[in-house]
């Protein structure tokens, strides 16, 4: 069987309840840790699915992490393929490159939770069809994208216009962590690099991250079991092919 295809950009960053929710769908993933090495090769075809994962990195910084310029590449050859494609916060941003939108600083940066507003439009999304105008989610980002053209915006919030699309039949991109577990959580305001980003937001209050969470994550759990499921639903009609 097919497996799903993870760009992995730094080691933090992990797939958190999708792994659940690959695994309820009898699915196999495989980790591609680009920030270690990148495959000189990448056949798309022998792939279910590709999920691509955030990162601290922004999309221009090739210089550094060379690594970005191929994935731009692999997520376009995804798209031609209409292969199943989610991209999360920078993965969503790659996404919104690879089909030739501006990606830039965002006014102010949105770490911890935030409120998010569905469109009319996401009430008829293969994903979010059905789920309320009002969700609550973790953000954890300095940049934003304007919406490619052709693509179907999905949500904003108050300080991030730009927060899910879908372009074409089977991609979506995701401002915010849908894939958030506690664990995940902690680990990420522990790292050191995190944590001097946070004491520089004299607007992040980390505590109060730490408070809320255990309050506000089953909200973010219940959006994902709606529409995780639904991403995996079509990697296995691509897995099962």
């Amino acid at each position: 069987m097919k497996p799903i295809l993870v760009f992995q950009q730094a080691p933090t960053e992990k797939l958190g309840t999708l792994e659940s929710r690959f695994r309820d769908a009898g699915l196999s993933w495989q980790y591609l840790e680009l920030f270690r090495a990148v495959p000189e090769r990448l056949d798309l075809q022998e792939a279910a699915g590709l999920v691509v994962l955030g990162g601290p990195m922004n999309v221009d910084d090739v210089q550094k992490h060379p690594f970005l310029q191929s994935e731009v590449r692999w997520i376009q050859e995804a798209l031609e393929a209409q292969l199943p494609l989610l991209g999360i916060c920078l993965g969503a941003q790659l996404l919104a490159k690879s089909l030739g939108a501006k990606v830039s600083p965002n006014h102010v940066k949105e770490i911890g939770w935030y409120e998010i507003g569905l469109t009319p439009e996401a009430a008829h999304d293969p994903l979010f069809a059905g789920c309320g105008p009002r969700q609550t989610v973790f953000q954890w980002h300095g940049d934003t994208f304007d919406l490619p053209a052709g693509a179907v915006h999905l949500a904003r919030s108050e300080f991030c216009p730009h927060q899910a699309f879908r372009y074409g039949p089977s991609a979506w991109g995701l401002q915010f962590h849908i894939e958030m577990t506690v664990q995940l959580i902690h680990d990420w305001m522990d790292d050191p690099h995190n944590r001097r980003e946070l004491a520089a937001l004299t607007y992040i209050d980390p505590t109060a991250i730490r408070l809320h969470t255990p309050e506000l994550l089953p909200h973010m759990e219940s959006l994902g079991q709606v529409i995780l499921p639904r991403f995996a639903a079509l990697c296995r009609e691509v897995a099962g092919e």
